[in-house]
C-alpha cells in the first residue's frame, strides 16, 4: 500500500497511540522515532513492524552485593523495606530518553510539526511513569531524605535570572567556610534528577567539608525538559553567553562574587546530560572554568537536534563520530587553551555508548594539526586497579610536555550508566567504584588556572 508522507505518519502516530493505551511504551516510541524519520510503521506484508531494536528504552537490573549476578525485574520491589533498598547497587541505570523533548524542529508539513511535538510530549511521559513504575525499591525518585548537615554548614536553595532565563539551584557552604577565598564545584545532575538526589548519591558535600570547598547544584526544571535534562543536544545551548550555559555561567559568576570566592579554582562537573552540558561549559568558558569532570557523558556538540542525539549516545554516526573531527572542535571554542580534564565511563553502559568516553578525552587532547595527521602532544600511562569487592578499571594519564597530569580517562569494567561510587542515598549510583568524586575533587584541586603565566 502507498501511502503519502503525511499519511505515513499520521497513521504511524495513531498506531503509537494504541500502543501507549495498551501499555507498550517502548514499542509506541519505537513508533514515534519511525513518524519522525517518516518511515512507515508496517512491514512489506502490511503488518506493524518489529519495534524491537529501534527503542530508546532499555532493560533494566539491580545487582544485589551478596549475589552480583542476580537479575530483577519484577515490579514486586515496590514491597522491600528501605533498608533493602539502601544495600543494594543500581547498575545500570535504565536507558533513559534523555536527549528526547518536545521540541522537533523543521518538520512542520501541514501543522504535522506541532502535533508530533504534542504526541512526543504525552509519549515521554507515560515511558517516563513506565520505566519508574518498573523500578520502585531504587530510589529513583525526588523523595530524596534530608540529611543531617555539619554544625555550621548550609544547604539552602536560591533562584538566579539574566538575559537567558532563570534557574533554581542548591547551594552547599561547609561549616570550615569564614569568609574565607575557597573552591567552587558546579555540580549538573543528570536527567530525572534534582540537586539534592544528585547531592546524596554522589557524596560531593560530605567530601566539602573534608577538603573545604563550596559546591553549586543548578536544577533543570520539567519546564525545559520534559525528563529534567540539560538540552545538550541543541544547538542554542551550546554556545556562550546564550542558553543554559549562559545561564550557569553567570549563576556561578554570582556565587563566586558573593561569597569572595577563588576564581582561579572554579570547577564544573557532571553525570550524563548534566556531563554533557559540562563539557560544553568547559569549551565555552574555558575563562570561568579552571577543569571539568565528564561522568558518562558526551562531547560537545555531539548532537543538533534529537536524531543526531539519539545516533550519538547509541555510539553511532553523529557529527562527532569521528575522533579526527575533535581538533576542530577545539579550534572553535572560546580559548585555545587546554582545559584539565577528568573522565569517568561504565564500559557496560546501555544509555551513553561507552565509546563517548573516548570522544569526550579527544576533545581536551591538545594535538599538532588536524585530521587524520594529528598528533598528541603528551605523554600517556595506563595502570589497571580493583576496587576491593567491587569494579575493577583501567586509569590512563596523559601528562603535557612538562610532566603535568592534564587529563585522565577512567574506564570502568563491568559498570553501567551510574556515577562510581556513589552512595545508595541517591539515584543511578554505584557504590563498587572507583571514587569518582573523590577523584575529581583530588584532581581539580590540583589543577588551578595560572593567572600569572597567562592561562586564563
Amino acid at each position: 500500500m502507498n501511502l503519502s508522507i503525511n499519511e505515513t505518519i499520521m497513521a504511524n502516530l495513531q498506531e503509537a497511540t494504541r500502543l501507549t493505551q495498551a501499555g507498550q511504551l517502548q514499542e509506541a516510541t519505537a513508533m514515534i522515532q519511525r513518524a519522525l524519520n517518516g518511515e512507515s510503521g508496517s512491514n512489506e506484508n502490511g503488518e506493524p513492524a518489529d519495534a524491537r531494536g529501534e527503542t530508546i528504552e532499555g532493560s533494566y537490573r539491580v545487582v544485589d552485593e551478596a549475589k552480583p549476578d542476580t537479575v530483577s525485574r519484577s515490579r514486586d520491589s515496590a514491597a522491600h523495606s528501605r533498608t533493602a533498598q539502601q544495600d543494594r547497587v543500581q547498575s545500570p541505570a535504565p536507558r533513559q530518553p534523555f536527549a528526547v523533548s518536545p521540541n522537533i524542529g523543521g518538520l512542520n508539513a501541514g501543522g504535522l510539526g506541532d502535533l508530533l511535538r504534542g504526541k512526543l510530549a504525552g509519549l515521554q511521559g507515560g515511558l517516563q511513569e513506565g520505566w519508574q513504575g518498573g523500578l520502585q525499591g531504587l530510589n529513583t525518585g525526588f523523595a530524596t531524605p534530608t540529611e543531617a548537615l555539619p554544625e555550621g554548614a548550609t544547604f539552602t536553595g536560591g533562584t538566579f535570572a539574566n538575559q537567558a532565563g532563570s534557574r533554581d539551584y542548591k547551594l552547599y557552604v561547609p561549616s570550615g567556610y569564614h569568609g574565607q577565598s575557597l573552591p567552587l564545584v558546579v555540580m549538573l545532575h543528570g536527567c530525572t534528577q534534582n540537586p539534592d538526589d544528585f547531592a546524596a548519591g554522589t557524596g560531593m558535600n560530605t567530601l566539602a567539608e573534608t577538603q573545604p570547598c563550596l559546591v553549586l547544584y543548578p536544577a533543570q526544571p520539567a519546564s525545559a525538559n520534559h525528563s529534567r535534562c540539560w538540552n545538550w543536544f541543541k544547538a542554542s545551548d551550546q554556545q556562550r553567553e546564550r542558553g543554559e550555559p549562559a545561564i550557569i555561567a553567570g549563576m556561578t559568576r554570582r556565587i563566586i562574587e558573593e561569597y569572595h570566592l577563588d576564581e582561579a579554582r572554579v570547577y564544573v562537573a557532571g553525570l550524563s546530560a548534566g556531563g554533557a552540558m559540562a563539557t560544553t561549559l568547559a569549551m565555552t568558558y574555558p575563562d570561568l572554568f579552571a577543569a571539568v569532570g565528564v561522568h558518562s557523558g558526551l562531547p560537545h556538540g555531539a548532537a543538533q537536534d534529537l536524531p543526531s542525539a539519539l545516533a550519538a549516545m547509541q555510539g553511532g554516526n553523529g557529527p562527532l563520530a569521528s575522533l579526527d573531527k575533535q581538533a576542530d572542535i577545539r579550534a572553535k571554542s572560546s580559548s585555545a587553551r587546554t582545559i584539565p580534564a577528568i573522565i569517568f565511563h561504565g564500559d557496560r553502559d546501555a544509555t551513553v555508548h561507552p565509546s563517548n568516553g573516548d570522544r569526550v578525552a579527544a576533545q581536551y587532547l591538545p594535538s599538532a594539526g588536524t585530521g587524520k595527521h594529528a598528533k598528541s602532544n603528551m605523554g600517556m600511562q595506563s595502570e589497571r586497579g580493583q576496587v576491593p569487592n567491587g569494579h575493577a578499571y583501567t586509569w590512563t594519564t596523559h601528562h603535557d610536555a612538562k610532566g603535568q597530569a592534564i587529563l585522565e580517562q577512567w574506564s570502568i569494567h563491568g559498570a553501567g550508566h551510574a556515577w562510581a561510587g556513589g552512595t545508595s542515598r541517591g539515584s543511578y549510583t554505584d557504590p563498587r567504584g572507583p571514587d569518582a568524586s573523590k577523584e575529581m575533587l583530588r584532581f581539580f584541586l590540583t589543577h588551578p588556572k595560572d593567572v600569572s603565566s597567562g592561562r586564563k
